[in-house]
């Protein structure tokens, strides 16, 4: 994937990972980078921030309507989508979740992205050339132990992406799945101190997030791994099954242990 002279457009791009991302996108090189969020207020204040050309979008990325409106408009407006970034996610509800987590976490995580290969992957096929980033997370390889809406639709976003790679990678068009633990943003912010998340190991930047990504698009890497461990840790939870959830049951269980009363002073 060269970014020089190319269109990128990255949704959620109004903070954390994805405004990193359109900063180093810019910073490459690429013509336009179109900062998109829900959030248009955000947008707009990341895309200052680049040079040359960038323009914010305001987007909301689980609605069929917006997104193909918007396609069909960055398409005649602006140019051919070189690299679409479906960056977009949500924080999900603690436990097993009601039907709105669900909805939610399914909206962002899963159906964003079969909205951006249904509307902006046709017209990348055609011209034999583009990429589609899908950002997923460590917990679509191994698990989240504190949100069940969280941990199954990032499963199914790095299944998603695997599917799409397999039908239509190989060509003129690529594919990748950014899986990172856990990364300094406003999601990770609002995390309680018993979070599995914030226990997993060390909480990186968003650009470092950018400098991983940056690295696989070069090598045409289909997997992004910030945290390089998580490899390990996949290759543990494959081999291991049984062990690995003994595991993540210790490591729950001590992340919810009360904090030790202190003694009482002596007399």
């Amino acid at each position: 994937m060269t970014l020089t002279g190319s269109v990128a457009v990255v949704t959620g791009g109004g903070s954390g990972i994805g405004a990193a991302l359109a900063r180093r996108f810019a910073a490459a090189g690429a013509a336009t980078v179109v900062v998109a969020d829900r959030d248009p207020a955000a947008a707009a204040t990341v895309a200052a921030e680049l040079p040359g050309a960038g323009a914010p979008l305001a987007l909301d990325v689980a609605d069929e309507a917006a997104v193909a409106a918007a396609v069909d408009q960055l398409e005649s407006e602006v140019g051919p989508i070189d690299l679409w970034c479906s960056n977009a996610g949500v924080a999900g509800s603690e436990g097993l979740g009601d039907d709105a987590d669900w909805q939610r976490c399914w909206s962002l995580h899963v159906h964003a992205h079969v909205l951006a290969a249904r509307h902006v992957l046709p017209r990348m096929l055609a011209r034999d050339r583009g990429h589609l980033l899908v950002t997923a997370s460590a917990a679509g390889l191994l698990t989240e132990p504190d949100s069940a809406p969280y941990a199954v639709t990032k499963h199914a976003s790095v299944a998603l992406a695997e599917w799409l790679a397999i039908q239509h990678g190989g060509a003129g068009v690529s594919f990748s799945c950014l899986c990172p633990q856990a990364v300094r943003t406003p999601m990770v912010a609002g995390l309680p101190d018993t979070s599995g998340t914030l226990a997993a190991g060390e909480i990186i930047s968003p650009e470092q997030v950018a400098d991983s990504v940056m690295a696989a698009l070069a090598e045409q890497r289909f997997l992004i791994l910030p945290h390089p461990e998580v490899a390990a840790y996949e290759q543990r939870r494959a081999a291991q099954r049984e062990r690995w959830l003994a595991g993540m049951r210790k490591v729950r269980a001590r992340l919810r242990r009360p904090p030790e009363q202190p003694a009482p002073p002596r007399r």
